[in-house]
């Protein structure tokens, strides 16, 4: 493992960019905005089932520990670069300053095509980078967490490699854990619960009176489908359609969320679901719903569909589901985005009661995770309403607002900056 220079900036969303203006950061702050502290690269050599040697390169980006350690997944995917874990990492510091958890921001990831690793190999690839990246990481340092092809079994494997070159058992150096292993109860829904609250605020405080609001959830895997079935324990709301990577469905009257999943985990897929009319993705994302839910993959909407979207409200599970240029679109035709650094946060505040469980010894049952989360997130949504209208700007720029002037304060109390 080495220390390189990252070679470019990082590339900044405009609503940042927006937020920085607003709040008038000088130079000296706009430079360490730029730049993570640390970018750190390897090339992990793991024997293939083949007997097969294979190299991959490996990075782990550590922005800002002003406000606590290092946060942030670890992914395995075959387009992970540098550049993208950098940005990641600074998207992470910001969410953790939104919620106000003593948490910084962090990203890592391997390039490797995960589909196409058997168990016994992704499980060496994650030995791997924990041998490679060990001296870097620990539970007062960096904590990962799972990412795209990451799980709590990575997490288990991760966790157990380092307690044995450590020498000791280090429950806290990861999260997302399985729960019968240091993890947290909350935690496998934890990122939809986390969305459900800030959507129920935001109506809330949008003073919204139909009942029940209509719903479409692009996305029926771990986060979609958890938030399906939130939802349709709510009479607030109605579920018309949800697709997954197959295909999607919608029926006007509602869907029997319970009868969709189920069929899903029978056939691999919602599509065809008998009591529901098929459409294509982009006719789902253009329903004339109150609510439309993006819990699939990034760039959902954008240049070529935005003028399109008829909903009222969007809610942003995925990370950056709605591109920049699309973004302005919606917002001039006042549609109303929770962004994604609010509404998917419920998954890292679950991941840092993870750590503090792991760090105090003391197991919190059911109902205290959620008692705090639900505080946790119910702060977080009044700080950014209450940042929007004071700056009169969108919800995205609002959250960007509230977190940047955390990091300022802290970066002011420890004298970094004067």
């Amino acid at each position: 493992m080495k220390e390189v220079n990252p070679a470019s900036r990082i590339a900044l969303s405009s609503a940042v960019r927006t937020a920085v203006d607003i709040l008038g950061f000088d130079k000296t702050l706009v430079e360490k905005l730029n730049f993570p502290d640390h970018l750190y690269e390897d090339r992990l050599e793991i024997k293939l089932d083949n007997g097969k040697n294979l190299k991959l390169p490996a990075w782990r980006a550590q922005y800002s520990n002003i406000r606590g350690p290092y946060k942030g997944g670890i992914r395995f995917h075959k387009d992970v670069s540098a550049e993208e874990v950098a940005l990641l990492s600074a998207l992470m510091a910001f969410k953790t300053a939104l919620v106000n958890i003593p948490m910084g921001g962090g990203k890592g990831g391997v390039k490797v095509n995960a589909k196409n690793l058997s168990d016994s190999e992704r499980e060496r690839v994650a030995r791997a980078y924990i041998r490679s990246f060990h001296e870097i990481l620990g539970s007062k340092v960096d904590i990962p967490a799972p990412d795209i092809s990451t799980d709590a079994q990575t997490m288990a494997w991760m966790m157990d490699e380092y307690s044995n070159i450590v020498g000791y058992v280090e429950p806290g150096v990861v999260s997302g854990k399985p729960q019968s292993l240091f993890g947290s109860r909350g935690r496998n829904n934890a990122t939809s619960r986390g969305g459900k609250l800030v959507l129920d605020k935001l109506v809330t405080h949008l003073n919204i009176k139909k009942i029940p609001l209509t719903v479409a959830i692009q996305g029926a895997g771990n986060v979609g489908g958890w938030l399906a079935k939130l939802l349709d324990d709510d009479n607030k709301y109605k579920i018309v359609a949800i697709s997954d990577s197959n295909g999607a469905i919608y029926n006007a009257k509602g869907l029997d969320v319970g009868d969709v999943l189920k069929y899903k985990r029978e056939t691999g897929s919602v599509e065809y679901f008998e009591y529901a009319q098929t459409l294509t993705y982009s006719e789902m994302l253009e329903l004339p719903v109150d609510v439309l839910v993006l819990a699939a993959i990034e760039n959902q909407i954008n240049d070529d569909n935005a003028d399109n979207i008829r909903a009222k409200i969007i809610l942003e599970l995925a990370n950056h589901p709605v591109t920049s240029r699309a973004d302005a679109i919606l917002d001039e035709k006042h549609i109303t985005v929770i962004p994604d650094i609010l509404a998917n946060a419920g998954g890292v505040v679950v991941s840092y009661f993870e750590w503090v469980q792991n760090n105090t010894g003391f197991y919190w049952n059911e109902n205290e995770v959620a008692t705090n989360l639900e505080r946790l997130m119910n702060e977080a949504v009044t700080q950014v309403l209450r940042s929007a209208t004071e700056h009169d700007v969108n919800l995205r720029v609002a959250s960007y607002i509230v977190a940047l002037q955390r990091l300022k304060k802290a970066w002011e109390l420890r004298g970094v900056i004067h």
